[in-house]
């Protein structure tokens, strides 16, 4: 008889112990509610497509910012790029090619370097790297190259692109010509038609056509207009 009660007793706690750890998950749940936050507590600064409805923002006047870009936060900004890009000449080609003379030069521009399937698509489309197409390939390589091995994700801050590619110029690149100033680049103006190109300086030999970049400080090549033809005088035979 003892030995029932004994038993009893046990499955009796059990049953006290599991009723009091219930009420007291109601009751903490009941005390320590929390909801869910309105937004993440991260923000990761990749590039994103612009909203629907927002005026897309205006290509940099090169013309106006290249003269006065900060070259030597271009040449830090470059740091980030130093793990798989060398652009000094002569330089090896790392998990990147190396990048002298890389504006104004074609796309592939680095015999033997294994670019991607995606990289060559995108050079039948656009067979140069001038200052928009760079421009838009260091805001977000991924979207600009669909495919491409780049997994870099991209520089967001305007200023800092082009201080990058200011201080990308000074590397083998010093003859592409910077265009003339565009005003229609320039704050305040409305957005240019997609695929405009800004003016070139007078005289610039370098081409986005072609690829090639003049050698660095060549003097433009001078116009000439052709002379008159000298006037027909009273003695010349008539043409027959």
């Amino acid at each position: 008889m003892s030995g029932d009660l004994k038993w009893n007793k046990i499955f009796g706690a059990a049953l006290g112990t599991a009723f009091v750890i219930l009420v007291v998950q109601q009751a903490s749940g009941l005390v320590y509610h929390s909801e869910a936050p309105e937004k993440m507590g991260y923000f990761v600064d990749a590039p994103d497509e612009a909203a629907g409805g927002e005026a897309p923002e205006l290509a940099p006047d090169w013309g106006t910012v290249l003269p006065a870009a900060d070259l030597a936060a271009g040449e830090a900004a470059f740091a980030r790029c130093q793990a798989c890009h060398d652009a000094h000449q002569g330089g090896a080609d790392k998990i990147g090619p190396n990048l002298w003379g890389v504006v104004g030069g074609p796309v592939m521009h680095r015999p033997g370097f294994a670019y991607s399937d995606a990289m060559a698509k995108h050079k039948a489309e656009a067979p140069a790297w001038g200052y928009d197409q760079l421009d838009s390939f260091i805001t977000a390589p991924a979207r600009y190259v669909p495919g491409t091995k780049m997994s870099f994700a991209g520089i967001r801050d305007t200023q800092t692109r082009i201080n990058l590619i200011a201080w990308l110029r000074t590397q083998g690149s010093g003859g592409f010509a910077i265009p003339a100033p565009d005003t229609t680049r320039q704050p305040g103006a409305a957005a240019p038609a997609e695929g405009a190109e800004a003016p070139v300086t007078e005289g610039a030999a370098a081409t986005e056509a072609t690829g090639t970049t003049p050698a660095e400080g060549a003097p433009a090549a001078a116009q000439t207009t052709p002379a008159a033809p000298p006037a027909a005088t009273a003695s010349a035979p008539p043409n027959t």
